[in-house]
Formats: structure tokens, C-alpha cells, sequence
């Protein structure tokens, strides 16, 4: 009786590889993409335009500065001895943007400093170990949507105050003053917003960041209200130039003072306190805990 006769040897499996070298062959069936910064952006894009928080707090801000700003333009355009003929028009847009900037901060703060209230934080590291990049991202998503809303909504009002104004006698703005009554605004209140977001990153907490961040726009020149006294003069004097409504008044040329900032150097003051604060968030997210 003949020896039955050995089978062939089956070929092993590609994700077994061989004894040499056990993963030698193995393809994933899902492809490996290595993340970049476009990621990130994308993802926080989706974050920012999902939650309500968004749309409640953009949709209050473009009901602040056109409201008050067409409000304001009524009023102005009633009575032609409120204006004198060598005043800015654009100037009527500033009260509507200084209460909207209020939206702004608030927006800046919850950007952040929600996802440590929720724990969506560890989520987002967890997609991303990168926390550089994740801040960056959330960073440029942020300045970008605050300073297309600002823009879009001091445009309008501008538009619209020139007009009403038109046959009161008011002269009509300057290419300079258009230009720093709607971009130079807008950057601002959108650099005010991103330090908010920054010092939500820092202290972690949605109500405390707000609250100094408010305190930041009010206190200033609240303080330097109640400073009666000449041996003060000095200091009252600083706290009116640097205050954030003053700051926000040179873009009409229309400053509380004639010793503070002037043209466009409110811009680079609080471009240059954001930056610095990133720096400080930037070191501080990669030392922390989760």
C-alpha cells in the first residue's frame, strides 16, 4: 500500500509575513495620510460652525453695529447741527461696534476655553497631538470668520450713514478714512477677539476669560473717570490714551485725547499684546495636562 503522498504547502497570508520578519508585507487597508496643518483648519472650521454659540453671538454682533449704526444715522441725519461739515460720517458706526466687540471677546473666549469645560479637549488632542498646530488652527479659523463679519457689518453701516447723511451737508470720507473705518476697524476688533481666544487658552475658564476680557474694554477708562486728583494727572492721562474705546475712536480719527496713539498704531499695539499672549499660550499648552 503506497504512503499517501504530501499535500502542497499553502502560502502564508500577506499580514503574516515570515519568521524573519513577522510584519514584512503588511498593507493596512485603510490609507495613512500624514495630518498637516489643513486638517486641523478644516476640523476647527466644523467646530465653529456647528455649535449655537456662533450663530447667537455673530447674530447679536451684526444686530449691535447695524441697529445702532442706522439708529444713529437717523438721529444724526434729523437734526444737520449734530455734524458739522468737517466731521467724519463713519464716525457714527464706532458706538455700534464698541458694544459689539463685547460678542467678539465672547466668542474669542468660548472658541477655546469651552472644549475644557465639555472635555471635548481630549478629543481634539487626542486627532491631533500636535497643540501647537491645534491653537494655530483655531487661532486662524477664529480671525478669519471675526474679521469677515466685522468687515461685511461696518461696510453696510458706512454705506448706509453716507447716505442718510448725504444731503445734510456732511462731507463725504476720504479714501484713507474709508479705509480705516472698515479694514483697520476690522482687523482690530478682530485681533481684540483673538486675544481673547489666547487668554481663554491660558486660564481654561469660559466665565473667568470673559470677565477679564470685558474688564480689559471698561476698566481703563472707567478707573481714569474717578481720578480727580493732579498728582494722578499722569496716570489718568495713560489709562484714556490706551483704553480700548480710545484706541478704537483714532481709527475715526476722533480720540478722547491729542497725547495717545494716532493713524494706525492702535493696530499694532494690540497686535503686538496678541502676540505675545500667543507665545505665553503657545509654551503653557505644551507643558500642561490635558
Amino acid at each position: 500500500m503506497s504512503s499517501p503522498q504530501n499535500p502542497m504547502p499553502q502560502a502564508a497570508p500577506a499580514w503574516q509575513g515570515t519568521a524573519a520578519s513577522p510584519h514584512a508585507g503588511y498593507t493596512s487597508p485603510i490609507p495613512v495620510v500624514r495630518t498637516h496643518l489643513g486638517h486641523a483648519l478644516v476640523s476647527e472650521w466644523t467646530k465653529i460652525r456647528s455649535v449655537r454659540s456662533t450663530v447667537w453671538t455673530l447674530g447679536v454682533f451684526v444686530l449691535l453695529v447695524l441697529g445702532i449704526g442706522l439708529l444713529t444715522g437717523v438721529v444724526v441725519s434729523s437734526s444737520s447741527s449734530e455734524m458739522s461739515s468737517a466731521d467724519n460720517p463713519l464716525t457714527l458706526g464706532f458706538f455700534g461696534l464698541l458694544l459689539g466687540s463685547i460678542c467678539l471677546i465672547t466668542l474669542g473666549v468660548l472658541t477655546t476655553a469651552s472644549e475644557y469645560g465639555t472635555g471635548m479637549i481630549r478629543t481634539t488632542m487626542t486627532a491631533c497631538p500636535s497643540r501647537g498646530r491645534v491653537l494655530a488652527a483655531k487661532a486662524l479659523v477664529f480671525f478669519l470668520v471675526a474679521f469677515t463679519t466685522t468687515l461685511v457689518s461696518s461696510v453696510l453701516v458706512a454705506f448706509a450713514q453716507t447716505a442718510m447723511l448725504g444731503g445734510s451737508g456732511v462731507r463725504q470720507p476720504s479714501g484713507a478714512e474709508w479705509l480705516k473705518g472698515t479694514v483697520g476697524v476690522s482687523l482690530y476688533l478682530a485681533l481684540l477677539g483673538l486675544l481673547s481666544l489666547v487668554v481663554g487658552s491660558i486660564l481654561r475658564h469660559s466665565a473667568g476669560a470673559i470677565t477679564i476680557m470685558i474688564g480689559v474694554v471698561l476698566a481703563p477708562l472707567v478707573i481714569a473717570l474717578f481720578m480727580f486728583t493732579q498728582s494722578l494727572e499722569k496716570v489718568r492721562t495713560a489709562l484714556i490714551d490706551y483704553s480700548i474705546p480710545n484706541q478704537l475712536s483714532v481709527f475715526y480719527s476722533n480720540s478722547l485725547t491729542h497725547s495717545g496713539p494716532s493713524g494706525w498704531d492702535p493696530l499694532w499695539i494690540v497686535l503686538a499684546v496678541t502676540a505675545l499672549a500667543f507665545a505665553g499660550a503657545w509654551a503653557l499648552l505644551r507643558q500642561r495636562d490635558v
